[in-house]
């Protein structure tokens, strides 16, 4: 699974490396984002293709009562997608969420009593795109617009297999030649095979 992501680079950086425009950048800031706190991360959606804005972790579908279902949909199984609830009426909605890294802790006992943190990313930590899926979200009480993502996974490839060695999952990683085609709702095209592991503190 995917809890916690990095983005270290600049406005500039993502701008130049996405050919997007942060639509109001003041909101940004380069950090560690832990998804239960439902951070706004900046992210690129098929609506906006040339645009950055800031939605928040955790995908709220239309239909939910409240916010509490985000805690449940910070992640999204690539091989069931258009079997739940919470995902088929996004499955249109489609996202990149920019990143240049995200944390992964392996357990060293069975019981995962000790474990080690690890930095996964693209050399030289080079930007990237998870793949994802996005929503707008009306709170029928106060009228506030939430506009939420969440993260798409599959099965872990060999070495996040070592890493994540109990779920043994990943976030799915565009293939940077492929993001754009899938915004415009073509095939999923990964770029997992290209990650490198570094022990973290």
């Amino acid at each position: 699974m995917c809890f916690r992501t990095k983005n270290n680079k600049t406005l500039k950086q993502l701008e130049n490396r996405f050919k997007a425009r942060f639509l109001t950048p003041e909101w940004y800031t380069p950090d560690i984002f832990n998804a239960f706190t439902f951070p706004v991360t900046p992210v690129v959606t098929n609506e906006e293709a040339d645009a950055i804005q800031g939605f928040s972790w955790g995908l709220i579908p239309p239909w939910a009562k409240d916010t509490s279902i985000r805690k449940n949909t910070l992640n999204a199984r690539l091989e069931t997608l258009d079997q739940k609830p919470s995902f088929k009426t996004s499955l249109s909605k489609r996202c990149m969420i920019l990143a240049d890294g995200f944390y992964e802790w392996k357990w060293l006992d069975p019981k995962g009593k000790s474990k080690q943190k690890y930095l996964l990313s693209l050399p030289e930590e080079e930007a990237f795109a998870f793949a994802g899926l996005w929503n707008s979200w009306t709170n029928k009480n106060t009228g506030e617009v939430l506009n939420t993502y969440t993260i798409i996974t599959t099965a872990a490839n060999e070495l996040m297999s070592e890493i994540h060695n109990t779920k043994k999952r990943m976030p799915v990683i565009l293939n940077s030649d492929a993001e754009r085609g899938w915004l415009g709702g073509g095939e999923l095209v990964m770029q997992n095979d290209m990650l490198q592991a570094v022990p973290s503190e």
